[in-house]
C-alpha cells in the first residue's frame, strides 16, 4: 500500500494583523520535522499543499532536508475562513466576545462554537463557503492522492481541512470534527496508508520531533 503523512503547519502568527505565516518557532518546528524525516530516511514523491503561506513555508522548512519530491499547490487543501466565521459568530453572538486580555482558550470556545453554528448553516454569511463546501473540497483533494500512483505523499495543510478528512474517514460527527480540529498540534504527523479502495490510519498527532526534554516547549497548537 501507498503511504499519505499528513501535517499540519507549523505555528502561525497568532494576535498578529495577519495570521497566515509562520512565527519564528514555526519556522523551527518545520526545520525540525524535515531533520526528524530525513533521519529515518522517509522521502517523498508528491508533496502537496495549500496555496496558503504558512502551508508553502512549512513545506519549505521539511523540504530543506528532502529535496527529491514533486511539488503540486492544491486549494482543495485550503483552511477554511475562520475569520469571517468567528466575525459573524460574535456579530450575532456579542456577549460572547473575549475581552482585550483573555487567553487563547477563550478564542477556541468562540471557535468551536462558531463552526458549531457554521455546520448548522445559522450564521448570516452571504456569499462564502458552506460547511458542505468546504467538507467537498476536502474529499476532492484526498481523491486525487488516493486514485493517483504516488506511493509516498506527504500533505501540508491545516487542522480544519485535516479533521474535515478524519471526519470522513470515521464517518463520526461534526462535534468530534471540530474537536480533532482543536486538538492537532502544529507539524504533528499523521500517517495513513491507502489504496484506491480508501485509507487506513496508522498514527495520529504525533511530534516526535518535538517530543523531546529539548524541544517540549515547543509543542504548540495555533
Amino acid at each position: 500500500m501507498a503511504q499519505m503523512f499528513l501535517v499540519r503547519h507549523a505555528q502561525a502568527s497568532f494576535g498578529e494583523d495577519d495570521y497566515d505565516k509562520l512565527s519564528e518557532l514555526g519556522h523551527q518546528q518545520s526545520l525540525l520535522l524535515g531533520e526528524y524525516l530525513a533521519q529515518r530516511h522517509q522521502r517523498f514523491d508528491l508533496v502537496v499543499t495549500g496555496d496558503m503561506l504558512r502551508h508553502k513555508q512549512t513545506a519549505d522548512g521539511i523540504l530543506k532536508a528532502n529535496t527529491d519530491a514533486e511539488l503540486i499547490t492544491d486549494a482543495s487543501w485550503n483552511e477554511f475562513d475562520f475569520d469571517a466565521i468567528v466575525k459573524a459568530y460574535l456579530g450575532q453572538f456579542p456577549d460572547h466576545q473575549p475581552g482585550p486580555k483573555a487567553p487563547r482558550s477563550d478564542w477556541y470556545k468562540v471557535l468551536k462554537s462558531a463552526m458549531l453554528c457554521w455546520s448548522q448553516q445559522t450564521l448570516e454569511l452571504p456569499n462564502s463557503e458552506t460547511w458542505s463546501d468546504f467538507c467537498y473540497r476536502v474529499h476532492r483533494g484526498t481523491e486525487y492522492i488516493q486514485q493517483s500512483d504516488y506511493k509516498n505523499v506527504l500533505v501540508v495543510t491545516s487542522g480544519g481541512a485535516m479533521a474535515v478528512f478524519l471526519m470522513s474517514l470515521f464517518k463520526s460527527s461534526v462535534e468530534q470534527a471540530i474537536a480533532f480540529n482543536l486538538q492537532i498540534k502544529n507539524t504533528s504527523v499523521n500517517q495513513f496508508y491507502f489504496n484506491r479502495s480508501g485509507f487506513q490510519l496508522n498514527s495520529f498527532n504525533n511530534v516526535g520531533h518535538l517530543d523531546t526534554p529539548n524541544h517540549l516547549d515547543k509543542i504548540t497548537y495555533s
